[in-house]
């Protein structure tokens, strides 16, 4: 458990950055920062890439029960582990961080709040151009999965538990 001083980091630092740009933008207002990034205040009521936006409203209390669901069973799985297995605890916590901190959102304002808004000019199509607005808790889940991903390929988890259980 020595790895949730990570979760609470990214919980909060999910949360201080979404209040400072609720306090300084409108919704839908946007301010250019790069020629390649924008800050803009979102409300997305969907999941990733405002998956089910627009479903009218059930989809609030859906995610909430969801992420509460996996929000548990990550904080569980982290505290089952044995070994050190840092790049998995380091991934569990960074997933748990910004599954809190949108859930905190969702509870809190019915949307999570988005504000990061960047434009990839290097993509020919226009599909993901700008990129979906997303947040600092997006972004320790992301990171989070590709560390997961990583840990796949790093570690024998079946060598690690026998080692474990000797």
């Amino acid at each position: 458990m020595k790895w949730l001083w990570l979760t609470v980091a990214i919980v909060i630092l999910d949360q201080v950055t979404k209040i400072w740009v609720a306090g300084y933008l409108s919704i839908g207002e946007s301010l250019p920062v790069l020629t390649w990034f924008n800050l803009v205040h979102a409300c997305n009521q969907g999941a990733a890439f405002s998956f089910l936006s627009d479903a009218g409203g059930w989809q609030r209390w859906f995610f909430i029960g969801l992420t509460s669901v996996i929000a548990v069973a990550i904080f569980i799985w982290l505290g089952a582990l044995s070994g050190p297995q840092r790049v998995l605890r380091c991934a569990l916590a960074l997933i748990l961080g910004g599954a809190l901190g949108n859930l905190w959102d969702r509870v809190v304002h019915g949307c999570v709040v988005d504000f990061i808004q960047v434009f990839l000019e290097f993509i020919p199509m226009k599909l993901f151009n700008p990129w979906p607005a997303f947040n600092v808790a997006d972004s320790a889940i992301t990171i989070g999965a590709i560390l997961l991903i990583i840990d796949t390929f790093l570690y024998d988890h079946a060598e690690v538990t026998k080692k474990v259980n000797k």
